[in-house]
């Protein structure tokens, strides 16, 4: 008997934006993405570049460059390509010049020695900034292919939950919320041969 059905294609079809945001299937095993949540900071006909929200590491920025000053905000693997290099999203616009917009609230980068200068001073809260190693990146209709493929769905969140701490059931609540199908997804074992 066939199905004309399939639970694991994802049934939205919300095309890959600046400011969208990726969640991976719950087949996909690779390393930095199993279980993944990306930000879309970048998606042009060149490519496309983002950070992977849900995979906080247990290192401090100034524990990762010299000369930093100490600070509690997150930082997280951003993705595989990369990795020796820090790179960050902010709410402060303009305030941090040459920083770029991708969505309400969010930026993308700017001025470091001005990100250095606000954490010095105390006026760069923690909720204000989150701190990437490495980023995730697709050439030029690679993440398309990805997506026919069904590696992910594409949705949104808001400025307040990309920048909130991550719980580790972070991917498992954002599917949830996204309704029947998607907690479907989200209740899939990650070993499927452990159940």
């Amino acid at each position: 008997m066939n199905l004309e059905y399939n639970f694991f294609e994802p049934d939205n079809k919300i095309p890959p934006a600046k400011g969208k945001v990726l969640i991976s299937e719950p087949f996909l095993q690779d390393n930095y993405f199993k279980r993944s949540i990306i930000l879309l900071t970048e998606h042009s006909e060149e490519g496309s570049v983002g950070f992977v929200l849900n995979k906080p590491v247990n290192l401090q920025a100034n524990e990762v460059i010299n000369d930093f000053p100490k600070t509690d905000a997150l930082i997280s693997l951003g993705g595989p390509v990369n990795t020796n290099t820090l790179h960050y999203i902010h709410t402060l616009g303009d305030i941090i010049p040459g920083s770029v917009k991708v969505l309400e609230n969010i930026y993308w980068s700017g001025d470091f020695e001005i990100v250095k200068r606000l954490i010095e001073s105390g006026n760069l809260a923690r909720e204000q900034i989150r701190f990437f190693l490495g980023y995730s990146g697709w050439h030029a209709h690679q993440l398309e292919d990805e997506l026919a493929e069904n590696s992910w769905v594409v949705t949104e969140l808001n400025p307040e939950e990309i920048m909130a701490p991550i719980s580790k059931h972070f991917w498992q609540a954002t599917l949830k919320r996204m309704g029947k199908k998607y907690e479907m997804w989200s209740n899939f074992p990650e070993n499927p041969q452990m159940n």
